[in-house]
């Protein structure tokens, strides 16, 4: 079961070229900054993605370190990264995706003489193919 609110360690290693970013509980989660408040905000929406992403393939979210347990070099320093997952979830379900598709043409052609919003288009006729007559994302039931 997700929870919705997870803080973690990040090592913010600091070098002459910028600052990078790693969790050491979650392998693959690194990013990095010029500055500190950008390697904040990196850090944050690299969390936000990387939880996301393991909740979408049910992987296990593993627990924070201890801090006694993070061995640091002298240019490095802990910082908590704390993310809040529900806008998360709602944000990336919501997140536009594109799509190539294939019209006669000829229809094409009527379409955009009549100013059609395609997209729009797309998205009425999907909605009410699969009987979805509310705003609201489908969500995966436990």
């Amino acid at each position: 079961m997700s929870k919705d609110r997870y803080v973690y360690p990040a090592i913010f290693h600091y070098a002459e070229d910028g600052i990078s970013v790693e969790f050491p509980d979650l392998p693959g989660c690194l990013t990095c900054g010029d500055t500190t408040e950008e390697a904040l905000s990196m850090a944050k929406e690299a969390l936000e993605l990387h939880i996301y992403g393991m909740e979408k393939d049910n992987d296990e979210i593993p627990f924070p370190s201890e801090l006694t347990n993070i061995q640091l070099e002298t240019n490095e320093r802990i910082v908590f990264i704390e993310v809040f997952m529900i806008p998360v979830r709602d944000e990336q379900e919501n997140k536009a995706v594109k799509k190539t598709l294939t019209i006669p043409k000829w229809l094409n052609d009527v379409a955009e003489r009549e100013n059609v919003n395609f997209s729009q288009v797309l998205q009425s006729g999907l909605k009410q193919h699969l009987g979805i007559y509310n705003h609201t994302p489908l969500r995966k039931r436990p």
